[in-house]
């Protein structure tokens, strides 16, 4: 059985995906902009959401087809209805994904997935 962990990267933009030391798959994010940037530090999965529930919900929300929300309130992984906003510093500190990658990752891993975000 997979021991999944994710580790993101605010300077790279990138989720990476790990079955213990071993990547798995990596993906393109969009995280925080400098007022509203994205917490580093550890956290878990506490809740998945999928299209048309995700938070705070409904089709063509801009947290697209898929919510994960992190240990820190108000804070998640979830998809887009702005493509164009991945690999940039735009959020309000959430980590976007494209929606087929969100889902995905969804997919892979579960409820109390820990969740490391670095600056480097």
């Amino acid at each position: 059985m997979p021991s999944y962990h994710i580790r993101i990267s605010i300077s790279k933009l990138k989720l990476y995906l790990f079955d213990g030391s071993q990547l798995v798959r990596s993906f393109p994010v969009a995280l925080g902009k400098i007022a509203t940037s994205t917490p580093y530090g550890d956290f878990t999965i506490v809740s998945k959401v999928p299209y048309p529930n995700s938070y705070p919900g409904g089709p063509l929300s801009a947290f697209g087809t898929y919510w994960m929300g992190l240990s820190k309130p108000h804070y998640g992984i979830h998809g887009t209805n702005n493509p164009t906003s991945i690999g940039k510093y735009v959020s309000h500190g959430c980590i976007r994904m494209y929606n087929h990658d969100v889902e995905t990752l969804a997919k892979l891993v579960s409820i109390g997935t820990p969740v490391n975000i670095r600056r480097v």
